[in-house]
């Protein structure tokens, strides 16, 4: 059905007015009409003195409070910013472009090369093309890069929200709008699932060049160094190149097969699912079989379920962080910078496949710490 003229004019004064300038070939782009038509629009609108035409170009005559700034019909772009190569946040993109599309705004993905600080420019880009609003990950390989960020971050005069980020506590940018995985919950999922299977030696595997990767490690160590079960683990990265800051200690960079024979583990928490993919493999050259010999869960569930064995994997709620970061901007947009600024949290699933089972010589254990139904019917009787 034909959008209404005075409905499209609207559109358009609004769209106009949220940049200062706008391109009539872009505005016909965003309304899904002709640039006939669009000229149409704004020659009406500039008899009535509402703009004022360039050389393809429109600009507003409006003072800024004639429209507000929460009003969202104008197909405003909201910038989004992730590191390249990076297909954990591909379904987080997903999940924040279809909240944004429902609230009637589009979309600019910008792409971050994998260097210090690239971020930076591609935010100033953005702000520079009329981004009405950020929603953006950040690499952020070590703590000190992430700090570095944190004074710009704190001083951009347009609604943001972080994605799968959470700046330390009391930093300059403390404050901005956060959505992420409680990676925490995950660590613990992971940790319950197989010392319930029996497991009482656990290695936990970590890459260290991501917030997500440190925040793993030392939920893991804070973890397994409280359970009440553990009679044993250790952590280490997943590979030599999982780490951009050190010194780690000769047991942190160890061969995990040799780490895992040295702790006795019987399984293994790897993070992320790629590197626990090589993991197995290399676990399969050295004769361990999983599960027989090494239980495995994974952490991410990008592509934990492609494996030729799938395996069973932490799944945080990626298209959801997603969502609700665009969902939380949105709001900002709408109801200016005196809303409280929030910091959300949501939980992640455990999806059991098959590369976890009971450790020999074990038998499951319910709530009230009773043998479970299968054991009981194959134990004598008394």
């Amino acid at each position: 059905m034909r959008e209404p003229v005075d409905r499209r004019r609207q559109r358009i004064l609004a769209a106009v007015q949220a940049r200062g300038t706008a391109r009539v070939r872009d505005l016909a782009d965003e309304l899904q009409v002709s640039v006939v038509t669009v000229r149409r629009d704004v020659e009406e609108l500039t008899r009535e003195g509402r703009l004022r035409r360039g050389h393809g170009v429109v600009r507003s005559t409006l003072p800024a409070q004639e429209i507000p700034p929460g009003d969202l019909s104008g197909g405003e772009r909201v910038a989004v910013v992730v590191p390249e190569r990076h297909s954990y946040l591909t379904e987080t993109l997903h999940g924040a472009r279809t909240a944004l599309e429902e609230a009637g705004m589009r979309m600019a993905l910008h792409i971050a090369p994998q260097v210090a600080g690239a971020e930076r420019p591609l935010v100033e880009r953005a702000l520079a093309d009329g981004a009405r609003g950020l929603l953006l990950a950040p690499r952020w390989h070590t703590l000190a890069a992430e700090e570095a960020d944190y004074g710009w971050l704190a001083a951009l005069e347009l609604p943001t929200v972080l994605m799968e980020r959470r700046p330390r506590q009391g930093s300059a940018a403390h404050a901005l709008d956060s959505v992420r995985s409680d990676h925490w919950y995950g660590a613990h999922l992971a940790v319950e699932h197989l010392t319930g299977l029996g497991h009482r030696r656990i290695l936990f595997a970590t890459r260290e060049d991501s917030p997500t990767a440190r925040t793993l490690r030392a939920a893991f160590t804070g973890i397994a160094g409280a359970h009440p079960l553990l009679e044993a683990w250790a952590w280490a990265l997943t590979s030599p190149q999982a780490g951009r800051e050190g010194p780690y200690t000769a047991d942190e960079t160890a061969d995990l097969p040799r780490l895992m024979r040295r702790v006795r583990a019987t399984a293994m928490v790897l993070h992320s699912d790629v590197d626990a993919l090589m993991v197995v493999q290399r676990l399969a050259d050295d004769g361990v079989r999983v599960p027989e010999d090494c239980s495995v869960v994974a952490y991410d569930d990008v592509v934990a379920a492609l494996a030729t064995s799938p395996l069973t994997a932490v799944s945080p709620p990626k298209a959801e962080v997603g969502r609700t970061a665009a969902q939380l901007l949105v709001q900002r947009l709408r109801e200016g910078r005196e809303r409280p600024a929030r910091r959300v949290e949501l939980l992640p699933r455990l999806m059991v496949r098959g590369s976890t089972r009971r450790a020999a010589g074990t038998v499951a254990r319910d709530d009230d710490g009773m043998a479970d139904a299968a054991a009981r019917k194959l134990a004598p009787h008394e």
